[in-house]
């Protein structure tokens, strides 16, 4: 099926096939967008961003106006947000880069999605915006973590999974610093916490049963990152004793 038959079977259209990002129903106030894998990070895709109005060799995207009003009905008007996901390939690109982007291939499958603007940049979710870290991977059910596998460097598997369990018993504030990413950066923040296994994955460098609520516990990203500072990692409890003396 083309692309161009999915989205006609959607009862959706636009202005012109070759170049349009999105697409309307204007019957069932639905947008369509495609969301490019290259944009996509966990269930959060990059969907439309100012800087698109022109492309690389200085030249007015047409679909930027059509895409841009299109946003601009699900924000004023309650248009519902369905994305679809599109391969992306760099065929097109010549030597140093530029060039237009090639669809691979896509995915004729619907889904529905937030609208959330970040600047000038809009992104269409589910809800949270990119909650996995990005040495997080999607494991089975029983929680199974620390099978080391070769990348460039040794990494260990984490569960999304046991990371979601984690915050549902703790929260989204540090359990260190008591820090928000909601109550300081608003929508962009929410449900965004760092999670901490309490004895990190590379001291124990085998694979084991981990309990989501014993094992691992929400913190900001700036506590995180002196927690592992040293060797051993410091604990929660001697991180908080330092942050007291240092009142």
């Amino acid at each position: 099926m083309s692309r161009k038959k999915f989205i006609e079977a959607q009862g959706a259209t636009c202005r012109n096939w070759t170049w349009s990002w999105s697409f309307i129903n204007e019957g069932k106030k639905v947008i369509i967008f495609g969301a490019w894998d290259t944009n996509t990070d966990g269930d959060t895709s990059l969907i439309l961003s100012d800087t698109w109005e022109y492309s690389e060799r200085g030249r007015k995207q047409p679909a930027y106006e059509q895409s841009r009003e299109h946003i601009r009905l699900i924000e004023e008007e309650g248009y519902e947000l369905q994305t679809f996901p599109i391969i992306y390939s760099g065929a097109n690109k010549d030597k140093n880069g530029i060039g237009p982007a090639k669809i691979e291939g896509f995915i004729p499958e619907l889904s529905s999605k937030i609208l959330k603007r970040v600047g000038g940049k809009w992104y269409a979710s589910d809800g949270g915006m990119g909650n996995q870290l990005a040495e997080e991977i999607d494991t089975p059910e029983n929680y199974i973590e620390g099978a080391s596998k070769m990348v460039s460097v040794n990494t260990y598997e984490r569960s999304a999974d046991a990371r979601a369990k984690c915050v549902a018993r703790y929260g989204y504030s540090c359990s260190v610093c008591g820090f928000d990413f909601e109550a300081v950066y608003g929508e962009i923040g929410q449900k965004y916490i760092h999670v901490h296994h309490i004895v990190p994955l590379a001291e124990i460098a085998k694979e084991y049963v981990l309990d989501p609520v014993k094992d691992l516990i929400p913190v900001c990203a700036n506590c995180h990152a002196i927690i592992h500072r040293t060797r051993p990692a410091l604990t929660i409890e001697q991180l908080k004793a330092h942050l007291a003396k240092s009142e």
